[in-house]
């Protein structure tokens, strides 16, 4: 197609927001929508180059497909590739782990499903993703597939200006569709194709019924246009639902850019945006990278400034050395497409990933392995989503001396499975039956609280009432996550939490009540991880932990008006060893995992810790 200035601006206008919102989101709230003005463009170009094709009855699949892997490709697959070899160096193995994942779902063009499946776009977590941003690139590549395939197959059945007329209705049914799931399901919106094609397609409908305007007339529409654009950079944010009806802000004014056709114009001619649009693919591949590098090392705001400015760098050298690299898209025969280079670059980043991938991300820093198996997830006998198939096995799973009759049992969620190794060590010369899984809570009889594995939950709380019922132990332990069971469930979550502990002292000798650990802003175990690799990461540990305190003087309180005799509030003083409740232990390892759930050696620690207290003495009376 005849290169169009105005259209080399707006990818200008776009990358800019899109940078601006990432590297300082205060500056430009709504500067996300850049990636709808992208995919407005791409629409506008992809039909334009099907249907010429098509016609002219010259269109072919195979060389539309080639041209946009010679177009993405490359650059794409060198981004991978220098991520893998900085990585080696510099994440830790479970960070690198999943950089491989992301790899080769980023290479295979399905990231914006992978991302859609681990957390939402606006995720703190999502910050610590160096690929995040290729879901948009994966969004463009299945829409480039899927949508020249219609075409064509309508083209055997019907005319060109029935065609036309079906793109219309099809982006306006689309704009409805993406609506109604914007608001049922507004993660998958984000993320996936059917939610995201209307605007491509808008694109395309820019293409297929061009507007004509008078020149004095021209400016005004574009104008008009770019102030949309600009208005949903400003007054749109992560706080509204996306894409969404509101997602027609910018989609509305990238289309009349792009109709108004105004080549000399200030808004989009002028030299800088002429550059950066040129530079625009290249600058978006590597300015998230740098984004990720500013949280994940805990860099101050100065680097923001640096970070734009070395996209740019960064930007311009792959648009240089890589983009205009020529390569073949025309082919002869079925065994001249094995020379489509772009394809064999893919395949190098992508292995290279997979590997990465499946050796659990084991790198330069294996020496981090001494810490791991210390700062790791206690996950001895609890159930969850992932490993839900070993249920059965471990619905009477044991912890201390597994040869001996169980004489204690640990009752809760995922907080209550981090207490494995605190319970294990205190009964090394008996056992504990330890029945866990993510999000139940105990309970007797609400159910509501049944977290995201009812029936498993639902069945260990049976087995939980019969055993107690028959008095099969002398100790029983209780811990779980409470501020989420008390913001999800309200007091009726915490009455039921008595009725358990009721029960539970009625029959049994001695009971533990456990209150929540710290709860954190970040993943404690890696963040220790990282200084162990960066010297200079001395930031100390973000606290989150105001609903948790607030939810354990509930608890607290509750505890103290039933006036229990075997019944014994294992408060934070004692899980940590004083009244101050440090985040590390005398060896200076973290008490927790990750946001919440105590690590191996904070269980263990903890476990030291207890026996140093006052309410050790019932439980060591009881099973002695």
């Amino acid at each position: 197609m005849q290169f169009r200035k105005d259209i080399n601006g707006l990818r200008a206008v776009a990358v800019i927001a899109v940078v601006v919102f990432h590297f300082y989101a205060s500056a430009l709230p709504g500067g996300f929508a850049g990636v709808d003005v992208f995919f407005v463009i791409s629409g506008f170009l992809m039909t334009g180059i099907i249907f010429k094709g098509i016609e002219q009855d010259k269109f072919s699949l195979a060389r539309f497909y080639i041209a946009r892997a010679n177009r993405i490709i490359p650059a794409l697959a060198l981004l991978c590739l220098v991520l893998l070899v900085l990585g080696w160096f510099y994440l830790i193995p479970i960070d690198y782990e999943a950089l491989g994942k992301h790899v080769g779902a980023s290479l295979t063009f399905i990231s914006n499903i992978t991302y859609w499946q681990e957390a939402g776009y606006f995720d703190a977590a999502s910050h610590e993703k160096w690929l995040l941003h290729t879901w948009s690139l994966s969004v463009e590549w299945q829409f480039y597939i899927a949508y020249p395939l219609i075409l064509v197959t309508m083209r055997k059945f019907m005319p060109l200006g029935t065609m036309k007329k079906l793109v219309l209705v099809g982006s306006l049914l689309g704009f409805i569709f993406s609506i109604v799931v914007t608001y049922k399901w507004p993660n998958a919106a984000y993320y996936l194709l059917p939610a995201r094609a209307w605007e491509m397609m808008m694109g395309g409908v820019a293409y297929l019924f061009p507007l004509k305007f008078e020149d004095n007339r021209k400016r005004v529409v574009e104008w008009f246009g770019m102030a949309l654009i600009i208005v949903s950079y400003i007054f749109i944010s992560k706080d509204n639902l996306w894409p969404g009806y509101l997602a027609s802000i910018p989609v509305l004014g990238t289309f009349l850019i792009i109709q108004a056709q105004r080549d000399n114009s200030v808004l989009t001619g002028n030299i800088v945006f002429q550059t950066l649009g040129k530079w625009s693919y290249s600058i978006y591949l590597w300015h998230w990278p740098l984004v990720v590098i500013m949280h994940y090392f805990s860099l101050n705001k100065s680097f923001v400034f640096f970070g734009i400015t070395l996209s740019i760098i960064l930007g311009y050298i792959s648009y240089s050395r890589i983009e205009r690299i020529k390569f073949r898209s025309d082919f002869s025969g079925i065994s001249s497409y094995l020379n489509v280079k772009p394809v064999y670059f893919a395949l190098f980043s992508g292995v290279i990933g997979f590997y990465v991938f499946i050796s659990k991300g084991v790198n330069y820093n294996e020496r981090l392995d001494v810490y791991s198996d210390k700062v790791g997830f206690p996950n001895l006998c609890h159930v969850n989503k992932s490993n839900l198939s070993r249920s059965t096995k471990y619905i009477n799973c044991k912890v201390g001396d597994s040869s001996k009759k169980p004489i204690a049992l640990i009752w809760g969620d995922s907080f209550a499975a981090a207490l494995d190794p605190f319970v294990g060590s205190l009964l090394d010369k008996s056992s504990a039956i330890s029945r866990t899984t993510s999000y139940c809570v105990p309970s007797l009889n609400l159910n509501n609280m049944l977290g995201e594995n009812p029936e498993y939950c639902s069945k260990i709380r049976q087995l939980n009432i019969e055993d107690v019922t028959n008095r099969r132990y002398k100790a029983v332990f209780l811990a779980g996550r409470w501020d989420y069971m008390y913001e999800k469930y309200g007091m009726d979550s915490i009455d039921s939490l008595f009725d358990t502990v009721d029960f539970v002292s009625e029959n049994s000798e001695v009971v533990y009540l456990f209150e929540q650990p710290i709860y954190y802003k970040e993943n404690v175990s890696k963040h220790f991880l990282k200084k162990k690799i960066i010297n200079g990461l001395g930031r100390e540990l973000l606290r989150d932990d105001l609903k948790a305190k607030l939810t354990n003087e509930i608890v607290k309180n509750k505890f103290l008006h039933k006036h229990y005799k075997n019944v014994y509030f294992v408060s934070r003083d004692v899980i940590y060893g004083s009244e101050v409740h440090h985040d590390y232990n005398e060896e200076h390892l973290p008490y927790t995992y990750d946001k919440g759930h105590l690590s191996i050696v904070g269980s263990l620690t903890a476990a030291k810790n207890f026996k140093k207290s006052e309410i050790y003495k019932p439980l060591y009376e009881a099973i002695n």
